[in-house]
C-alpha cells in the first residue's frame, strides 16, 4: 500500500510546490502592478477621457482589480512554465517536444487577440458609443464600470484568438481536416456569433461582431495554413 501511495503523494507535493510557486509570482506581479496602477488605468482610460467615482471603496477596489489582471497577464509565462515543470516528467519525448511548441504558440496567440482588442477594435468600440451623446446626454462614465467593460471587451479576444492552435491540434490528433472545416463553415459562423453574443460586455450586433469577424478570418486562415502543412 505505502509503494502505490508515494507516487500519488510525491506528485501531490509537486503540485503543490509549483502552484506556490505560481501564486508568489502572481503577487509580486500584483504587488508590481499596484505600484503603476494611475499610469495603467490613464492607458486603459485613454478612449473614453476622463473617468469618475461614484462611492469612496470604487477606486481603491478598482485598483485591486486592474493591479491583478495585469499581474496574471504579465507572469502568465511563468503559469505556463510551472505547468510544463510539473507535466514534464509524465511526458513522452514526443510529447514533450509538441508541449514545448504548443507553450509559445498560446503565449503569442493570447497576448496577440489582447493588443489586437486593445489597440484596434476596443477604441473604435468607445468611440462608437460616445457617438451617441447630445446636448442633453453627455457620457460620465464611472471608474469601476469601465474597467469591467474594458476586461469583458478584452478577454474574449485573447481566449478566442487560442482558435487557430486548439484547431491544429485537432487536425493533428485527426479530428477535424482542412476539407471537414470548409463543409462545416456555416456551423461555425453561427455558432462563433452564438459565443460573441454570450461573452460579449453589451448586447448590441456592433460589439458582437467586432468580437466574431476576426475569429472568422482566423477560422478561415487556419483552414489555408492546413492545407500548405498538408504532406
Amino acid at each position: 500500500m505505502i509503494e502505490e501511495k508515494a507516487p500519488i503523494t510525491f506528485h501531490l507535493a509537486e503540485l503543490r510546490r509549483r502552484l506556490l510557486f505560481s501564486l508568489a509570482a502572481l503577487l509580486i506581479g500584483t504587488i508590481v502592478a499596484y505600484t503603476y496602477v494611475e499610469d495603467i488605468i490613464a492607458v486603459i482610460s485613454a478612449p473614453a477621457g476622463k473617468l469618475y467615482f461614484l462611492n469612496p471603496a470604487e477606486v481603491f477596489f478598482s485598483y485591486l482589480q486592474i493591479a491583478a489582471v495585469t499581474g496574471l497577464f504579465v507572469t502568465l509565462p511563468i503559469h505556463f512554465y510551472e505547468l510544463w515543470r510539473f507535466l514534464r516528467p509524465g511526458l513522452r519525448d514526443t510529447e514533450a517536444k509538441a508541449f514545448v511548441w504548443f507553450m509559445p504558440a498560446a503565449l503569442v496567440l493570447w497576448y496577440g487577440g489582447a493588443a489586437f482588442s486593445f489597440f484596434v477594435v476596443f477604441p473604435q468600440a468607445v468611440q462608437f458609443f460616445l457617438s451617441f451623446s447630445a446636448l442633453s446626454l453627455q457620457p460620465m462614465f464611472s471608474l469601476a464600470a469601465y474597467l469591467s467593460f474594458f476586461i469583458a471587451f478584452v478577454l474574449p479576444f485573447a481566449i478566442g484568438f487560442e482558435l487557430p492552435l486548439a484547431l491544429i491540434i485537432l487536425a493533428r490528433l485527426g479530428l477535424v481536416t482542412g476539407r471537414s472545416l470548409r463543409q462545416k463553415r456555416r456551423f461555425f459562423i453561427v455558432g462563433v456569433f452564438i459565443f460573441a453574443g454570450v461573452v460579449s460586455p453589451t448586447t448590441d450586433m456592433i460589439t458582437q461582431t467586432a468580437i466574431a469577424v476576426p475569429l472568422i478570418f482566423l477560422y478561415e486562415g487556419t483552414i489555408v495554413v492546413m492545407r500548405l502543412l498538408k504532406p
